[in-house]
């Protein structure tokens, strides 16, 4: 008989990257997969019983911020993704090229999640993050620490871990609008040089989101390309994707995903919407990519974890292998690693997580002080990074009132909302 270290078995295996749905186990022998099928005649050293559970490639958050102590949105990578199921993390533009040192040296290094990054267009990143430091402005106030020589210089000399260029725009955050196009434009630049994907932020922009024939500036989506990914994709405020007038997807944005443009969730603090979610699913546009935005000001609620937004995502109809999708394979893909990560591929690291659909009766929050009354939530019941097994953490309860307090002051000025008192 065949022998292998560990036999995770009996659980509903899905690996979108090779086509597999079905009840089955997974072996692993030295840290990688040995084999997976319906019917393994294996011993191993040591079995779980996966019974009424997933059994997925390890989970891809293709959009955290953890440059822990050094930004105000930094999160500790093992404590609030590895125990909740995600082996790989892509750090959305916390370190730019004159902080990256300290990302890869104090964070990727120390860490047993594997951590990569897009790197900020800007040379400080969000050393000083408008979102979470307490003071308004941010990173783009001026357009002389947006140096594309200097970040793709950076690029190329770390390509191991920087898979991308990241970009926000907002005029919270760019002298009042002032300097989002340029900037824009020198990270549509950068990526263009290095070859890589651009993920932009795009909230409360001067940017538009739809075009009209006399369009003159850059737009967002318009003016990405295949490849790039748009983010905070389900905002209700402005920027938002859905056209207040018609209660529909913009055309801009429906074009930009069939030319192959990916969106992600990114669901942050305050960056996702119950309606616009809805609005979308009804249509049948669904994330790409479902990035978590996890940081320092969501971690507690209304984002709690990867699988807790992924759970929304079941909530409106979203079919559960097109969920595994979006968190393994299409962002695996995103950031062309789809060789090494986001799959059960034999011969490959074993990078595995245990997931269960369980019943629940309770209200789940978006962003924006919105809730729903959810039926089933995705939880981890195990996980393996490189065949090394990791504790999976208690949840956090919600929804968390004091975030709702908390944010609730601030939701007036969304265009596509409930119909609620504040």
């Amino acid at each position: 008989m065949t022998q292998a270290d560990i036999l995770i078995r009996n659980g509903r295996i899905i690996d979108p990257a090779n086509g597999i749905d079905f009840t089955g186990s997974v072996a692993v022998s030295n840290g990688v997969i040995k084999a997976v099928g319906e019917n393994l005649n294996i011993q191993a050293v040591k079995e779980f019983d996966a019974t009424d559970c997933l059994i997925t490639p390890g989970l891809i958050d293709c959009h955290v911020h953890c440059y822990e102590h050094a930004t105000p949105l930094g999160v500790n990578p093992d404590e609030t993704c590895l125990s909740r199921g995600v082996t790989t993390v892509v750090d959305a533009g916390s370190s730019g090229e004159s902080t990256f040192p300290g990302l890869r040296k104090f964070i990727a290094e120390k860490s047993h999640t594997r951590v990569l990054c897009f790197l900020h267009i800007v040379k400080h990143g969000l050393a000083s993050s408008g979102c979470a430091a307490g003071v308004s402005g941010g990173e783009i106030d001026s357009l002389n620490q947006v140096d594309v020589d200097a970040c793709v210089k950076c690029i190329e000399n770390n390509r191991d871990m920087i898979v991308g260029v990241k970009v926000r725009l907002s005029e919270t955050i760019s002298n009042g609008g002032k300097n989002e196009e340029e900037a824009f434009r020198r990270s549509l630049e950068a990526s263009q040089r290095v070859g890589l994907p651009l993920m932009v932020h795009h909230t409360i922009s001067t940017i538009p989101t739809q075009s009209d024939e006399r369009s003159s500036i850059l737009c967002c989506p318009r003016d990405l390309r295949p490849g790039d990914i748009y983010t905070h994709t389900f905002i209700g405020h402005k920027s938002t994707i859905i056209d207040a007038s018609t209660r529909s997807v913009y055309p801009d944005v429906i074009d930009a995903k069939q030319r192959g443009v990916l969106f992600d969730v990114g669901h942050g603090q305050k960056a996702f919407s119950w309606p616009v979610a809805e609005i979308c699913a009804k249509s049948g546009f669904w994330p790409d990519i479902i990035g978590s935005d996890l940081h320092t000001g969501n971690h507690d609620g209304p984002v709690y974890d990867l699988p807790t937004v992924m759970s929304k995502f079941l909530h409106i109809g979203m079919p559960i292998t097109e969920i595994v999708k979006a968190t393994t394979l299409t962002p695996a893909r995103a950031i062309k690693l789809q060789n090494s990560i986001g799959s059960l591929t034999t011969g490959k690291s074993a990078d595995i997580t245990v997931l269960k659909i369980i019943d629940v009766d309770h209200d789940l929050e978006d962003g924006r002080c919105q809730n729903r009354r959810i039926k089933k939530v995705i939880v981890p019941i195990a996980v393996w990074k490189g065949g090394e097994q990791f504790q999976i953490t208690k949840p956090r309860v919600f929804p968390n009132p004091e975030v709702l307090a908390r944010n609730a002051p601030t939701m007036n000025n969304d265009i596509i909302r409930d119909v609620i008192s504040l």
